[in-house]
């Protein structure tokens, strides 16, 4: 019997995406992963140490990003 998961199972860097695909306006980074427009549309063609070094790098932009403020509580001046 063959083990499904050794089956599927791919040796390189996974991509970070969680499916929370929202580009912040100011920073350009998605709020889901946190990488760049340019790094999410070449992820694809990145080799593994590039990949790497972006997941690597994830970390510390989150600190980056100040929260959207919208809806009514941006219009209170709150």
């Amino acid at each position: 019997m063959t083990d499904t998961n050794s089956l599927w199972a791919r040796d390189e860097v996974a991509s970070p995406c969680v499916k929370i695909c929202v580009v912040h306006p100011q920073e350009r980074i998605c709020v889901g992963c946190f990488r760049t427009i340019d790094e999410i549309a070449r992820w694809s063609r990145m080799g593994q140490d590039e990949r790497q070094d972006v997941v690597n790098a994830l970390p510390g932009r989150q600190s980056g990003l100040q929260k959207r403020r919208g809806g009514r509580a941006a219009r209170r001046g709150a």
